[in-house]
């Protein structure tokens, strides 16, 4: 089906249920036997979409179409899926071990993943040991300090605070990612350099802000040595394609873990980019982990469309974002554990479904992906619903709960998933200018109407509910699972490649070449742009400024 066919026929669904309320679909109570499904830990509640059982079956329709099998089983197969790399896509082949099929992934691939996952294991135990020194690592580590960008942070970053219950006793976990140096001086000053074990988080080992952050930390670590070279590589370890870079830099070559060309950044929390949060949780959760991914990859193979939870959630994004027209989805997880969850997925389906050419180098047909933000509920509840609620754009939202939390405040957590359940349901639900006014006792009918007015909900607004039953390392792999093969099934409908990120490239670029004039007050600028010109110049002169006021 072209694009012009599908954009054709979701508009006679669009204007049919543009003509029917929420209030009104919710009414079908059979509705729940399409739109809510579970898989193990996991429940997805889509029955507050605004979808009825004749959209969702031409949605279906049209993925039938497209060969959505054919592709999956491509990309756990290992073929050359990322196209312009000529890569294969093989992170789940990174959690095979968990898994009930056999994996169709290389064998050769399958057999390095499983030996790092056993230098991995065996690493872990050692320093939970508190004596790693035969893996090259000086005993007595109290702190470890993941140094990384992108996906190699923000996935470690997310389940190590998503799993703080499951933390090891005595050894803490910490993260250094941006440039700005106010995080890495805090750090130093916190810890203590000689029980600090710092892991370098990097493909090629050339990454700017990983190797500024790097640099700190062992000039830091060096100086409590007094520079003894040996003493400082045992507070060192990498994780890296280039091992030869690596090792240049002073971590030995005993000491580096490896990444494949096979698996992005982005879906790599699986691999040895996840050593800090092994570190954090101990091989046993880091394996339950996997294992909840590899519940959901044995899902997304098996399942049908009609009961294939990130085939619905990629129907519902498709739907939302290019019948509706909606151009933001808004992520609201209401637990704390879950929140870095956010960020994570900003860069999950933004860095892979942010594109607006296909692998043939053609102009996508419709809009691809739609931008991703939100923050923890009930503290957005005080921020930004008033707008969802009664502005203009209607945002599509995705409420994130968790049944049993991890401690014993139940008051706390009830009123928690109160407050999840009524603003899903105000959402939707909204309240009716005769219900305001009815409740609006006092004054004259005028005064009574202007109230009401403003008291008036339209509602219709389309959310999804997912429950988690406990925030686990099963629980929390299942749903990161969930999301990347949401994000495969969005790339293959939008025919655009999920698997590279050029976009990320060009102001890059234009850093390294700004940088020697933010070093060099003489450097020639007349290269740049005039505002870049201009801003180059303000900056040295209130750097002269505000060095006169500190003298």
């Amino acid at each position: 089906m072209s694009p012009d066919q599908r954009s054709s026929f979701l508009a006679e669904h669009v204007d049919r249920l543009a003509r029917t309320h929420l209030r009104e679909l919710l009414k079908d109570a059979t509705r729940g036997k399409r739109l809510r499904h579970r898989l193990g830990p996991l429940l997805l509640d889509l029955s507050r979409q605004k979808l009825d059982v004749a959209a969702l079956d031409a949605l279906g329709a049209h993925i039938e179409a497209s060969g959505w099998q054919a592709a999956r089983d491509a990309m756990f197969a290992g073929a050359p899926i990322n196209t312009s790399e000529d890569r294969a896509v093989l992170h789940t082949a990174l959690r095979a071990s968990g898994s009930k099929l056999p994996s169709p992934a290389p064998r050769e691939a399958l057999d390095e993943i499983a030996e790092t996952l056993k230098r991995i294991d065996t690493l872990v135990h050692a320093v939970g040991l508190g004596d790693a020194s035969a893996f090259g690592v000086a005993p007595g580590i109290t702190d470890v300090v993941n140094i990384g960008i992108g996906g190699s942070d923000l996935g470690p970053r997310l389940a190590e605070r998503a799993l703080a219950p499951y933390h090891v006793p005595g050894l803490r976990s910490h993260f250094l990612t941006n440039v700005d140096g106010q995080s890495a001086y805090e750090l130093m000053h916190q810890l203590d350099p000689k029980r600090t074990l710092i892991v370098m988080v990097s493909k090629t080992f050339t990454t700017q802000e990983t190797l500024l952050n790097g640099n700190v930390m062992r000039d830091w670590i060096s100086r409590a040595y007094e520079g003894e070279v040996t003493a400082v590589s045992r507070h060192f370890l990498a994780v890296s394609a280039n091992v030869a870079a690596a090792e240049a830099w002073g971590v030995p070559a005993a000491q580096v873990y490896p990444m494949w060309d096979f698996v992005g950044g982005r879906f790599s929390l699986w691999s040895a980019v996840g050593l800090s949060l092994a570190l954090a949780i101990g091989c046993y959760n880091f394996h339950a982990l996997l294992k909840g991914a590899a519940l959901v990859d044995d899902h997304f193979r098996t399942a049908p469309w009609q009961e294939n939870l990130p085939v619905l959630l990629s129907l519902v994004e498709l739907w939302n974002r290019n019948a509706q027209g909606r151009g933001s989805r808004a992520v609201v997880p209401y637990a704390d554990l879950l929140m870095d969850l956010t960020s994570y997925l900003q860069q999950l389906e933004m860095e892979s479904l942010g594109k607006q050419v296909t692998p043939q180098g053609k102009p996508v047909a419709q809009s691809t992906s739609p931008v991703v933000w939100g923050s923890v509920g009930t503290n957005a509840q005080h921020a930004y619903f008033q707008s969802l609620h009664q502005g203009t754009d209607v945002v599509p939202l995705e409420f994130i709960g968790v049944v049993k939390p991890a401690h014993h405040l139940v008051a706390n957590h009830d009123a928690l998933l109160s407050n999840l359940l009524a603003q899903a349901a105000a959402l939707a639900l909204g309240k009716t200018v005769d219900e305001a006014l009815a409740e609006a006792k006092q004054g004259s009918d005028e005064e009574r109407r202007v109230l009401a007015a403003q008291r008036t909900f339209p509602g219709d607004r389309p959310s999804t509910v997912i429950l988690l039953d406990q925030l686990t390392p099963e629980s929390l792999g299942a749903l990161i699972a969930l999301y990347e093969h949401k994000v495969f099934m969005l790339g293959h409908l939008w025919g655009i490649n999920a698997f590279d990120q050029w976009g990320v490239e060009l102001g890059k670029s234009i850093a390294r070449q700004i940088l020697p004039a933010l070093e060099n007050e003489g450097a020639n600028i007349s290269a740049f742009d005039l505002s870049t010109q201009v801003l180059l110049e303000t900056i040295h002169d209130r750097r002269l400024t505000l060095a006169k006021h500190d003298r």
